[in-house]
């Protein structure tokens, strides 16, 4: 990852939060268990084809028509970064970590909208679609995720592998080697899949991961 693109991502989440810690760790892909906690900016990669978890304000021509949602290839891309961030009626506050089976939401960095699911079909496959939705003052059910740790790890670190459920559906966040051949031509679909499988999981990759708070 570029010094340019890291610059960019810690530039942009220093104001999305003003009381930020001047300790937040910037990490690559190459892991070594950093603790993800509310209030990192991080990409999401996924572990069988290496696409980033992606978004642009580009909207679908089927189904919702809402903001669509890719998997991109290149590494260096700045609408590739997605804040963590807790479910509105929680009481999680920056920097406290985040646990398997706990419910969050992804928010787009760039454009302010959530990672959304709903039932419509995606556009390649016709599984469930993947979308962009709402704004900071916006958010509703089918933004929420819950994480599940593979493996006997209690708290999300980088180099966990993880799948997301969406809660209201049940579907697991997914991609394939599925490509768009025009508007996001090279980008992967990203979609919901009912089924677990090996294409549903995802690594925290490149981010700013900010430390665990005092109080946890």
């Amino acid at each position: 990852m570029s010094f340019s693109c890291f610059a960019f991502a810690f530039f942009v989440f220093l104001s999305l939060s003003s009381d930020s810690s001047s300790s937040a760790t910037t990490t690559s892909a190459a892991s070594d268990g950093v603790e993800v906690t509310y209030g990192t900016v991080l990409k999401l990669m996924h572990e069988k084809t290496k696409f980033r978890l992606h978004s642009h304000e580009v909207p679908y021509g089927s189904g919702s028509g809402q903001q669509s949602v890719t998997g991109f290839p290149d590494v260096d891309d700045s609408n590739s970064y997605w804040v963590v961030k807790p479910r509105p009626e929680s009481s999680a506050k920056q920097g406290d970590p985040i646990k398997s089976g706990n419910i969050i939401r992804l928010q787009h960095m760039r454009t302010r909208k959530w990672l959304h699911s709903h039932l419509f079909s995606s556009p390649i496959s016709g599984n469930q679609e993947v979308s962009c939705f709402g704004s900071d003052k916006e958010s509703d059910t089918g933004d929420l995720w819950r994480l599940m740790i593979e493996g006997s790890g209690k708290t999300w670190r980088q180099d966990q592998m993880i799948r997301l459920q969406h809660v209201e559906t049940g579907v697991y966040l997914h991609s394939h080697n599925k490509k768009y051949s025009r508007i996001a031509g090279g980008q992967q679909e990203v979609c919901g899949m009912r089924e677990k499988r090996a294409d549903n999981i995802w690594l925290a990759a490149e981010g700013v991961y900010l430390p665990v708070s005092e109080s946890k």
